[in-house]
């Protein structure tokens, strides 16, 4: 009997893992993909059609074009989730399988912070793309980035947000006329890496931006325009660029599988308490960031894992907890952080400082992702 593997998101996770299915196994699997959208956009575009440097359609990467033997990619909504049984149920039916692996990522959760759905937040694909047309009308004022909860996913993102903001305004002769700045719940920028969080800082304050660790965003008040803080304090604004709070998606915490938000699983292993149940990507509580590399690396870990399975041999690879981040520092220059989770006694970061020579890493790495999942 053929073995059946249903990967529930194509994001990163999911359609590395099901990559490697296809090129380890072909025909020899049942692999089932599935995922509600049309389209897949990489996190780091959605700041590119924010402020004006590409558009939302030429990021979008249709999963039409995701073409791997052994595999079908269903555009299908999830409606539950059995982990027992492995049994999955969707807007058009219902797939059981041997082996299942949960990718569906992290929702966002608008609703956990009052006033958060009258504001405008950048994290998600349609805020981003609201953003690019909201941006040209701005031109004078306070702009607040506010971070509503942690963890949350790209943890440089919103430092990237500051910088390329202050760009933006530099290039329009604005920046004289408006104010930056960013509220954290973290105590530093990427605390993984303390050299990485010194070089942010030292930028922010390069550029006159405001920085404001160790406080979420409790609440805002678009009436009054006043972002409130956890501590009761008020931040006014005359733009409000927010980072919503994350959570499991709501079918996954009424399967069962979630606790406190997220989907508990063997780090190394990406194992869920239940048998032949995976669970890869920001959904999963591994300790390491939410983030499409990390993601792809404890992808690589099951799938390995899967194959070794069913060709009944011993040897499996485990997650490494390793990845690396760009970091736009704005004027066309960029940073990176290697940050390896698992291989000490506590995570550590290396640091590599922005230059423009670092851009073509950025892009190769976005292009050879293209090219492996999409053929393009």
């Amino acid at each position: 009997m053929t073995i059946r593997i249903t990967v529930l998101g194509a994001g990163f996770g999911g359609m590395e893992l099901c990559t490697i299915l296809s090129e380890s196994l072909g025909h020899e699997v049942e692999v089932t993909l599935i995922d509600r959208s049309d389209a897949f956009v990489f996190g780091f575009s959605k700041l590119d059609v924010m402020f004006g440097h590409a558009t939302l359609e030429s990021v979008r990467l249709p999963y039409r074009r995701f073409v791997k033997p052994g595999v079908r990619l269903l555009r299908e909504t999830v409606t539950a989730i059995d982990p027992t049984t492995r049994r999955v149920t969707t807007d058009a039916g219902t797939h059981d399988c041997d082996y299942l692996v949960v990718a569906l990522g992290a929702d966002y959760d608008i609703a956990a912070t009052p006033g958060l759905g009258d504001v405008e937040e950048f994290y998600s694909v349609a805020g981003a793309n609201r953003l690019r047309d909201i941006l040209p009308t701005f031109s004078k004022g306070q702009v607040v980035i506010g971070v509503c909860g942690a963890p949350y996913k790209c943890p440089p993102a919103p430092s990237e947000c500051a910088l390329m903001m202050h760009d933006y305004l530099l290039t329009r002769g604005l920046r004289g006329q408006c104010s930056i700045t960013m509220v954290l719940p973290l105590p530093s920028p990427v605390p993984p890496s303390p050299e990485t969080s010194k070089a942010l800082i030292a930028a922010f304050a390069e550029r006159d931006i405001s920085f404001m660790p160790n406080r979420r965003v409790a609440s805002v008040d678009a009436g009054r325009r006043v972002a409130v803080l956890d501590d009761g304090s008020e931040l006014p604004y005359d733009l409000f660029l927010g980072v919503p709070r994350h959570r499991a998606p709501a079918v996954v915490e009424a399967s069962g599988l979630a606790e406190g938000s997220w989907v508990p699983v063997n780090p190394r292993t990406l194992e869920t308490k239940f048998p032949d149940v995976y669970a890869v990507g920001d959904i999963a509580n591994t300790g390491t960031p939410k983030a499409g590399v990390f993601a792809e690396g404890a992808a690589k870990a099951v799938a390995t894992s899967l194959v070794a399975r069913i060709r009944g041999e011993s040897a499996a690879s485990l997650y490494g907890g390793a990845g690396s981040c760009y970091i736009e520092f704005g004027a066309g220059r960029i940073g990176r952080v290697d940050v390896d989770f698992f291989s000490g006694p506590k995570p550590t970061g290396t640091y590599y400082e922005p230059d423009v020579a670092l851009r073509a890493d950025k892009e190769l790495f976005g292009a050879s992702r293209k090219a492996r999942w999409f053929g393009l």
